[in-house]
């Protein structure tokens, strides 16, 4: 299993996807730090004058929590796509290309086959995930000033992160199961059309929550049983803005932050669900015929 691993991740990286994704990703940042940099001082510029008291704290809060969600939300999409992208030809590509036989004729089950192409590719995302959250909460408080800082202690960003890594988690675990029934083309729809619908399912729940509709939030909540990736997403943001059961919720709260909270067992549900997927996916493996 770990030699799939090794050589999984290795491939991983020398795929020009990946060359692509991290140039892009410093370009990403490189256009986020200069945003921030110019919001800050235009809002230092204006917003105190206008605004006293606890007017001004509550602008300051809202403004730098949905910049930083802003970023958070567009590191979280860049990572879904290089974990789709990577996992959806993890097994049908190595069929399409009938380079599974000459793995199948070495003393690997295919259970380690499987579990080898996924702990390569979620050690290599998750890493890249993590580096990007960090690389984008540092560029907001180092770069925002006093009027983007945002008070956030080292474990809650250690709470946020880890929770943010579940995402590639299971999309990785997703794509794989895929992967082993489909051919790419078709997982990738499927997978991104998931995506979509899970990050519309949020939305829907986040606006139930503001104007009191429970129908709507009921349909967020089913979408995130379905595909659990933004409330990932949405819980990562309470854990590191603290918007849970905060009288400050309202000021923080907003389009790319959240208003309504997924609770702890979301996060067990989906490191459940990533497992059982991956499970499934050796099942699913083993009954088919290569």
């Amino acid at each position: 299993m770990w030699t799939i691993s090794k050589l999984t991740f290795r491939e991983m990286i020398s795929k020009r996807i990946f060359l692509i994704t991290i140039i892009m990703t410093f370009v990403f940042l490189a256009l986020y730090g200069t945003a921030i940099h110019f919001a800050a001082k235009e809002s230092a510029n204006v917003g105190p004058d206008s605004l006293q008291g606890t007017e001004a704290f509550l602008m300051q809060q809202f403004v730098a929590s949905q910049l930083l969600g802003v970023g958070l939300y567009f590191s979280s999409f860049i990572t879904a796509l290089l974990a789709i992208l990577s996992s959806v030809s993890a097994i049908s590509g190595e069929v399409s290309s009938h380079q599974i036989d000459t793995w199948l004729m070495r003393p690997i089950s295919r259970a380690q086959f499987v579990l080898g192409k996924f702990v390569g590719l979620a050690l290599l995302i998750i890493a890249y995930a993590v580096c990007v959250f960090f690389s984008i909460v540092f560029l907001h408080q180092g770069i925002g000033g006093d009027w983007m800082a945002l008070d956030i202690e080292p474990i809650q960003m250690i709470k946020a992160v880890s929770v943010f890594a579940i995402q590639p988690f299971v999309l990785i675990a997703f794509g794989i199961l895929l992967s082993t029934r489909m051919t790419t083309l078709n997982a990738g729809i499927v997978s991104i059309v998931l995506y979509g619908a899970a990050f519309i399912g949020g939305f829907i729940e986040q606006f139930g929550s503001i104007i009191e509709k429970s129908n709507l939030v009921n349909i967020g909540i089913i979408m995130s049983l379905v595909f659990p990736i933004d409330a990932m997403y949405r819980k990562m943001t309470v854990f590191l803005f603290e918007t849970e059961d905060n009288p400050l919720s309202i000021a923080q709260g907003g389009m790319f932050t959240s208003v309504s909270s997924p609770s702890n067992v979301m996060v067990w549900y989906a490191l459940l669900y990533g497992v059982v997927t991956v499970l499934v996916s050796i099942y699913i493996f083993r009954k088919r015929d290569v």
